[in-house]
């Protein structure tokens, strides 16, 4: 992703969320900034915002400390939306969790209104696909 476009990795298991990195940056995806739980995700997002440079991908684990990615999910589109971000120019958000629960999925989706949910461990080839259907890489 060029052209000042960056990416928000949330997951509170640091392996996870290295690995994660490592497979953006294999991809093209070099400008990664990583948060440990959903409270540093939304201060993170926030200030980005303000500053003018908002993350264009968000992957956000469900189950973390502090705040939950479904709650950090919500109040992400909150700022987007009281900021007057809306359409295409919102940022992709693709909830991450080793939890394969319909529940969660549709709580994501449509309450919280992520575009899309990936189960851990995420395959390379998938997250590629994935990236490529958004645009992201080519």
């Amino acid at each position: 992703m060029e052209n000042g476009q960056r990416t928000l990795v949330v997951d509170d298991d640091v392996f996870i969320g290295s690995r994660m990195e490592l497979m953006l940056n294999l991809l093209g995806i070099t400008d990664v900034t990583r948060a440990v739980n959903g409270l540093q995700a939304v201060e993170l997002f926030g200030q980005a915002l303000k500053a003018g440079k908002p993350y264009s991908l968000v992957f956000l684990d469900i189950i973390m400390p502090e705040m939950d990615g479904q709650e950090a999910l919500k109040r992400i589109r909150t700022m987007e939306r009281e900021a007057g971000v809306s359409g295409t120019d919102r940022s992709i958000i693709i909830m991450t969790t080793s939890l394969g629960s319909p529940n969660d999925m549709m709580e994501a989706m449509f309450e919280g209104d992520c575009n899309d949910y990936i189960v851990k461990p995420v395959d390379e080839a998938i997250l590629g696909g994935m990236l490529t259907r958004y645009g992201l890489i080519m």
